[in-house]
């Protein structure tokens, strides 16, 4: 079994709460969203992940280096953000994934809500960008349905978000999954735009103004496919093929 090294950097209080997972999917949407979120909101990191399956990369800013796979938190509005910047080898998904379940459940959280992209088959996006929900249990497909957000009847969801929605039915715990209709060959800041307006619709809790991320949209893409092809030579040997 992977071993995944989950590092405290501070303890918080999530008692009730919940926590946003994101790892680099179709169009970057998760990645884009989760950064927005960290970035924007009032966020500390509590905690680093690590595991020899990593690809072994420090992630530099403001001069300072970090793991890239990070947990931020907001103790206030009782809120965690799993963010990896970088694709991870399918070998560890499972293994991260209930990892991720344990950590959650030993903080207390509700819920887990994990940000997702839904490849588009046309090259030109269309008018209005469709979310859609999967949730684990019978209480998470009705908070989708209370919030007004179309439920997916038949699809695949793959990877960690995948495992997570497996072992929150197992579990009896609440995972919802949330895909937004995203340009797969591009890091897609718009459809990662619509993802965070129904992150807002489903926890009101969370005060999100998405008017920066629309007016940077297409800086924002730019940052982060030059981010992606800087990182591509030191993942290539164990993550090929997962910038999807």
């Amino acid at each position: 079994m992977t071993e995944i090294a989950f590092r405290t950097f501070k303890e918080v209080n999530l008692a009730g709460g919940t926590v946003i997972e994101a790892i680099p999917s179709v169009g970057l949407v998760s990645t884009i969203a989760a950064t927005y979120m960290i970035t924007t909101l009032p966020t500390d990191q509590v905690c680093a992940i690590d595991s020899d399956e990593f690809p072994p990369l420090s992630m530099v800013y403001a001069f300072k280096p970090k793991f890239p796979v990070r947990i931020y938190a907001m103790a206030d509005t009782k809120l965690a953000i799993f963010i990896a910047e970088v694709p991870l080898p399918p070998r560890v998904h499972r293994a991260l994934a209930l990892e991720l379940l344990k950590w959650a459940t030993a903080h207390h959280c509700r819920q887990i809500v994990s940000l997702e992209g839904l490849p588009l088959p046309a090259a030109d996006p269309p008018k209005d960008i469709e979310v859609w929900g999967v949730g684990s249990t019978d209480s998470a497909r009705k908070t989708l349905e209370t919030a007004g957000i179309r439920q997916l009847e038949t699809g695949m969801v793959s990877g960690v978000s995948g495992v997570l929605l497996n072992e929150g039915r197992w579990q009896f715990y609440d995972v919802i999954t949330l895909l937004a209709e995203a340009q797969p060959a591009i890091p897609d800041a718009n459809a990662a735009a619509r993802l965070l307006e129904t992150v807002d619709i489903l926890l009101p809790e969370v005060k999100l103004d998405l008017q920066p991320l629309k007016e940077q949209a297409k800086a924002l893409e730019f940052h982060l496919k030059q981010l992606r092809d800087e990182a591509r030579p030191a993942i290539s040997d164990t993550s090929a093929g997962m910038f999807r």
